[in-house]
């Protein structure tokens, strides 16, 4: 049954270039189709996270990552009578402006563009579907409505203070109340983001050998997990065990966030998606026990993991790769493939350049990046790719 503050697509404030409606779908599940469709998405199947590329095909991609966090953002909106679709465009989208290398490759972005408006992940998404991606006859970008840009803006809360220049723009041209909250929808899909990757990057790290179960099992919720599998399952095997118990901590952090986030909107009530905009804080959030217990798991990951010594090393690696790449292909736009010389010839200054080098930088799969230094730059900053990976 729809709530009353679901975003109703019937009353979707539209498109930028209007479009005749589907008789078969619904404007967001049109959003979500074109969002799986576009180059940019499958991109996402060779840029990875924390690990990169050549360290072996088992560890999660943007790709893989996208997809578990639909599937869990689609299961909070659906207990919480929201509409699904719209949560599911949010969330397939909400990668699509990362880096290679992930998070090290956007810092390293970052620095070298900060002269430039700036680079941030989220803001590149929306560049991207409503600039970068030129594949329809009538419009640049994926043409999609209102609410999946105002989600995609602020999935992650109300943005003040100085923007990036691509989210300015964007905003300029699309007015997306960016002092408001989002959707519950666009919320859903924020907080099965952190979902995923509380989950993920405990089962990537214990395979990668960062840690082990019994240092995991520690932890809080982790460790009852742990010990309410050896009780049902004794003598579980290994692999079967971890898996197991991470499905239960998986499980718990979905379970409390369906039911915190129900408390909160029977307590403040919306008549509809307009008011739960102004409420001035989000509903779609973890419970204050829950919160707190996952702080000390992020904090256990930062220390074990983001900041392993194999993972800084590989961060030292993307700074040199990106940093390489950036000044050659500013210097000498020739380099860019052909189909970006017409957007080359137009730039009306270096900034202008130097934003379409981001874009380009950006679009890169840890594989191409590392195979363009080869070939622009050489010597030694990127590791050998294995053979058949």
């Amino acid at each position: 049954m729809r709530a009353p503050y679901a975003t109703d697509p019937r009353r979707s404030r539209g498109r930028a270039v209007t479009e005749e409606e589907s008789a078969f779908r619904s404007a967001f599940q049109r959003d979500r189709d074109r969002i799986i469709h576009s180059s940019a998405f499958r991109r996402l199947k060779h840029k990875t996270q924390v690990f990169v590329a050549h360290e072996g095909d088992y560890y999660r991609t943007r790709l893989t990552h996208s997809i578990e966090v639909a599937q869990v953002a689609r299961t909070i909106s659906g207990a919480l009578g929201l509409d699904t679709d719209l949560t599911e465009a949010v969330a397939l989208a909400h990668d699509l402006g990362h880096t290679p290398f992930g998070h090290a490759g956007e810092d390293a972005l970052s620095a070298l563009m900060a002269p430039y408006g700036g680079f941030d992940h989220n803001a590149q998404a929306l560049r991207i579907v409503t600039l970068l991606e030129r594949h329809y006859a009538e419009f640049d970008g994926l043409n999609l409505t209102w609410e999946t840009l105002e989600g995609l803006a602020k999935h992650n809360g109300p943005v003040t203070g100085a923007l990036p220049l691509a989210l300015a723009e964007c905003d300029a041209a699309h007015a997306l109340e960016l002092a408001t909250h989002s959707g519950a929808e666009a919320q859903a899909a924020a907080i099965a983001d952190d979902i995923a990757y509380n989950n993920h990057d405990l089962h990537d790290g214990l395979r990668a050998g960062l840690f082990t179960d019994d240092e995991v099992a520690g932890l809080p919720i982790v460790g009852a997990c742990y010990a309410e599998v050896d009780r049902r399952h004794p003598g579980l095997d290994p692999k079967r065990r971890r898996f197991e118990a991470l499905r239960h901590v998986f499980g718990r952090m979905v379970g409390d966030v369906i039911a915190e986030s129900r408390a909160r909107l029977d307590a403040a009530a919306p008549a509809d998606v307009a008011a739960l905009r102004h409420l001035g804080a989000p509903v779609i959030r973890f419970s204050p026990a829950m919160w707190s217990d996952l702080q000390q798991i992020r904090a256990f990951l930062f220390e074990r993991m983001y900041r392993a010594p194999q993972v800084n090393e590989m961060r030292r690696m993307v700074v040199r790769v990106i940093g390489g790449l950036f000044p050659v292909y500013l210097d000498a736009p020739e380099h860019l493939p052909d189909e970006w010389r017409a957007d080359v010839a137009q730039a009306p200054d270096r900034a202008a350049l130097a934003r379409l080098v981001g874009d380009y930088i950006a679009g890169m799969t840890d594989r191409f990046a590392l195979e363009s230094h080869a070939r622009l730059v050489g010597g030694a900053a990127a590791p050998e790719l294995p053979k058949g990976v």
